[in-house]
Parts: C-alpha cells; structure tokens; sequence
C-alpha cells in the first residue's frame, strides 16, 4: 500500500525527517522507525535523479533509517547500569533535537535582520567647537571640605536607606556577613608599605585586598594621604595602572586622621 505524502520545500534530510514528524504528529522521543523509513523512502524516491549533489545526503540517512528499521527487529541490548533497554533511536533524537534548536535560532536571527533593517540612525549634527570642548575640573574644589569622617558617615547614611527598602522579588534566603574594615589600619599599612618601598604599584598593593570593601577604603585613604601631602600619584594613560610615590620620611599618628 503506497502512502501518499505532501511536503513543503525542506533544506537537508534533517529537516525532512523533522517534517514528517510534525505532519504525523509523532513524539520526538517515540519515533516509529517503520513508519518515518517508509515515508522518508518514498519522498526521495520522487526527488529529482540529476541533484547527485544533493541526493547523496538522503541516501546516507536513507542507509541509515534502512538499518535502524532492521536493528529495531532484533532483541534490545540492555543496560549493565540500569538493566533497561537501550533505545536504538537515541543518537537520532538527539540530532533531530540539535537540528531543531538551530533551524528556530535561525529564524530568530532573521527577524531580528529584518527588524533591523527598519531602523534609521540620524547622523550627528553637533557643531566640532562643542564636541571639541572640555570642561575644567577643580579636584579641590569638587571635593571642598570633605574628609574621611564625612565620607563614612553618607556611606552609612546610604546604606541604612538601602537597608529600609524591602524587595519583593529579591529572596531573603542567606545572610549576608558585616565586614570588619578598619580604615585606620589600612591608612598605617599604605604607609608602612609606602616607607619600605616609596615607589609602588597601586594594583600590585590591591593585590593582598581580599574584598571589595578593602579596595574601596584603601582608594580612599590614598586620597586622604594625596591631601595631607604624603604621596602623589602617576598615570600615563586612561586605565593604566596608577603609581604611587611616597614622600614622608615618616609613619604620620592615627590620631592626626580624626
């Protein structure tokens, strides 16, 4: 008995088999290889004899579906695991599965192709004497009369509003660990560091910094010391590493921080 099989135009015996399994309506995971050899046969054998180029690639799957149909006659091998059946079809699935996630990847690059080529993109049209144009920055003025103790006392303000909002979505599971920094140690360890090395690499100094709140107070507190005096900072290009010179000839007391 011929089976009478309709198809639209399909790229590669991939997409063929993927095709008669939507048509049939089959699942992917039970495919019943008599019925999809069978089909598959009769639509290449209506293809056209000339495409050689094209044809060979049917052929190997037809070889192949040909020799699964027969495998699945004989007796299933079983697993020494688990002691079930393997399934034959496995390796086919998991191509077909392969081929599918790649075939609908596609068409979403291409309709985001053509939405993109809706897109205009105005060219700029700001006058070169305002692009050209950078503004003055005065580091001692921006920063005024600001000092450690300021700084420390807005992060807990921030922090402490930060702490007020409850997030709905976020999950309250875990806990998050205080971290015990102390600046004044950190601003007593850049310069004894400072004091045995005078010229050195901020980042290679970051490197003994474990946490992120380390790096942020040893930031700051080399801004504190660029205030008072005792070192001044180098960097020969944006995102370079920035070097420290230390001038001091001594370790300043903690209390001349406060």
């Amino acid at each position: 008995m011929s089976i009478s099989v309709k198809l639209d135009a399909f790229e590669g015996p991939l997409d063929l088999l993927l095709q008669l399994i939507e048509k049939n309506k089959i699942d992917i995971y039970d495919i019943p290889i008599a019925k999809i050899t069978d089909q598959y046969m009769e639509v290449i054998n209506s293809m056209e004899e000339e495409k050689m180029d094209e044809m060979s690639e049917f052929l190997v799957m037809a070889a192949y579906l040909l020799k699964l149909k027969s495998d699945m006659l004989l007796p299933q091998e079983t697993s020494p695991e688990t002691g079930e059946p393997v399934d034959i079809r496995a390796e086919l699935v998991e191509k077909l599965l392969e081929y599918k996630m790649y075939k609908y990847v596609s068409y979403e690059l291409k309709d985001r192709q053509y939405d993109a080529e809706k897109l205009m993109f105005k060219e700029s049209t700001i006058p070169l004497e305002v692009l050209q144009y950078k503004e003055d920055v005065d580091i001692g003025e921006i920063l005024g009369n600001v000092d450690l103790g300021k700084l420390n006392s807005i992060y807990k303000d921030l922090v402490k509003k930060k702490d007020d909002r409850i997030d709905p979505v976020r999950s309250k599971f875990g806990r998050i660990e205080k971290e015990d920094t102390n600046i004044y140690a950190i601003l007593e360890d850049i310069q004894v560091y400072g004091l045995a090395h005078r010229h050195f690499s901020f980042r290679h100094y970051l490197d003994s910094k474990k946490t992120k709140m380390e790096v942020i107070i040893t930031f700051l507190a080399i801004l504190e010391l660029i205030k008072m005096g005792r070192v001044t900072i180098s960097q020969e290009e944006i995102f370079d590493d920035i070097m420290i010179d230390y001038l001091a000839n001594d370790i300043v007391e903690l209390d001349d921080f406060l």
